[in-house]
């Protein structure tokens, strides 16, 4: 009687065990990675005083390297080394705020193993100098890929 009771309680025992095996199967993860950047100058505004300013705009490429395919992928780009102070001869951000929507570009869609293109205006400004024609590039430069979402199928 005893062994009857002692062989049901270890098949529950294994039947709970290899429910919670099953359980905790590992979800499938996404993974984005920026696989080409590109920091281009773009003339902004002409002054009626000989300044311009320089506008850092990005554009590249972000493939999925993950098990799933993704959408609603949002990147935008940061100049960790620029100033938030407006001084001419250097670049200059806009404070951490929220960015704009022309500051950030949104991918709808990206599937395992393909590549999309992405664009974005803004990274920072330039008040050129007198005389001065172009600024040299910042550093610090980042491409950052602020969220994304799974697709479930």
């Amino acid at each position: 009687m005893i062994s009857r009771i002692r062989l049901i309680t270890i098949v529950i025992c294994l039947l709970s065990l290899s429910l919670c095996l099953l359980s905790c199967e590992k979800k499938k993860e996404g993974k984005l990675v920026v696989s080409e950047k590109e920091f281009v100058f773009r003339k902004a505004t002409t002054s009626t005083f000989t300044t311009s300013i320089i506008t850092l705009d990005a554009k590249g490429k972000i493939k999925n390297v993950g098990e799933v395919d993704v959408k609603n992928v949002v990147v935008t780009g940061y100049c960790r080394s620029c100033s938030s102070q407006w001084i001419s001869g250097q670049w200059i951000i806009t404070p951490e705020i929220e960015k704009m929507p022309n500051q950030k570009d949104i991918i709808n869609f990206i599937a395992v193993g393909k590549e999309e293109s992405f664009s974005f205006e803004e990274i920072a400004d330039y008040k050129l100098l007198v005389g001065q024609t172009s600024p040299e590039m910042p550093e610090k430069l980042e491409i950052v890929i602020e969220s994304f979402e799974i697709v479930e199928k």
